[in-house]
């Protein structure tokens, strides 16, 4: 008799998913170290570091992985990562590594470079890796440098993230004057009406 293996629902589909952007961020983390390149994590898993640390279950799952690096170092991380199965894609601009031949670039490893504009309309540069700590198995972008990359997008996922961090009170009313204009502004704002 063949046994069949029941198919998954969506949600379990859904888990499955988030479970495999880990695995990437720790696979991708791992060969960085190996190699010796300094990097930081930000975007959404740097968010969930901090969120995690006061409330576990404020902690929203990602479906990728941005890794900060300084662009001198983009041939040994291309190296690295090619190492450990990632494949490079150049995808609007941006360097991308995806999961093997069947990876998909919405899922993959997003590379932005330190002290660089993401956007050439960004007021401000993002961060060295200079300014990141240890935390949850790997380097994270420190809290204020993650706000200012996070106000500086200013997309509606990044206030999402800054309102996660203001609701777990690792972000408060002494915040805005550490920031430059307009960020200090853009977090004033949403220190004030965080569901608006």
């Amino acid at each position: 008799m063949i046994e069949t293996t029941p198919p998954l629902y969506g949600w379990e589909r859904a888990m499955r998913a988030a479970d495999k952007v880990v695995e990437r961020l720790h696979r991708a983390v791992a060969a960085l170290e190996a190699a010796g390149v300094l990097y930081a994590v930000v975007g959404g898993h740097a968010v969930a570091e901090y969120v995690g640390r006061i409330d576990e279950d404020t902690v929203r799952t990602t479906k990728d992985v941005h890794l900060l690096i300084r662009r001198p170092d983009f041939a040994a991380t291309k190296a690295a990562l090619e190492g450990s199965g990632f494949i490079h894609y150049e995808l609007l601009g941006l360097d991308v590594f995806v999961d093997g031949p069947t990876g998909k670039p919405s899922g993959g490893i997003h590379l932005l470079y330190a002290n660089e504009q993401v956007k050439l309309h960004d007021a401000n540069p993002t961060p060295d890796v200079a300014e990141s700590e240890r935390g949850g198995g790997f380097t994270v972008i420190e809290l204020e440098a993650l706000l200012r990359m996070k106000l500086t997008a200013y997309r509606d996922k990044d206030r999402t993230h800054v309102r996660d961090l203001i609701g777990v009170g690792q972000l408060d009313a002494t915040w805005p004057a550490r920031l430059p204009a307009p960020l200090g502004e853009r977090l004033q704002q949403l220190l004030d009406d965080p569901d608006g």
